[in-house]
């Protein structure tokens, strides 16, 4: 009772007072199974990519930390090609620093820092993370290439299967979705 009450809370707060470039909603009615998207940092390679990421609750939540992975493909050192996430935040003690004070939207902000100050002393991929530490001009073109194939919305509302009619859609780049019956979350 206490994960539901507290998931509720945690998306309404996430609904109304979004952290900036990043949106969370649930999927479906299933309250822990939830999806959102981080926009890439300014000045960053994934600048201009919109990432999407699956957010899967555990049944101990928030004494356990969420699962977290990105769905877009990625070019990071502490993300491997799966998705996975080699953070702090998102394992308990003693390797890791999750603790029942944390909540989703905090764990979105660290996760979009990471991508704006990736941690190669702690990769997932030992050989991205030696680019980015010893050749960072091979590294930002790598990433910037994967976020343009895999990020970036050509001037259009990418729409999923995982968003039914009345979930929540984006608009993307201030493009107008109408005549549609989402509510919007918040505009990039």
């Amino acid at each position: 009772m206490q994960r539901a009450s507290r998931l509720k809370r945690e998306l309404q707060m996430l609904s109304t007072e979004p952290p900036p470039g990043i949106t969370c909603w649930q999927t479906e009615e299933r309250i822990d199974d939830l999806r959102a998207q981080i926009v890439g940092g300014v000045g960053t390679p994934y600048e201009g990519g919109i990432f999407s990421l699956e957010v899967k609750i555990p049944e101990r939540y928030p004494f356990e930390p969420p699962n977290i992975r990105f769905l877009t493909p990625i070019y990071h050192p502490n993300i491997d090609n799966s998705g996975r996430i080699c953070h702090d935040a998102l394992k308990l003690p003693p390797k890791g620093a999750w603790k029942p004070s944390l909540n989703i939207s905090t764990v979105l902000t660290s996760i979009q820092l990471l991508m704006s100050e990736p941690n190669p002393d702690d990769p997932l991929m030992a050989d991205i993370s030696s680019e980015f530490k010893y050749n960072k001009h091979l590294f930002n073109e790598k990433a910037k290439k994967w976020t343009q194939e895999h990020a970036v919305q050509k001037n259009k509302v990418r729409h999923s299967n995982s968003f039914p009619s009345t979930s929540v859609v984006r608009c993307v780049h201030g493009l107008d979705v109408a005549g549609s019956s989402a509510r919007f979350l918040s505009w990039y």
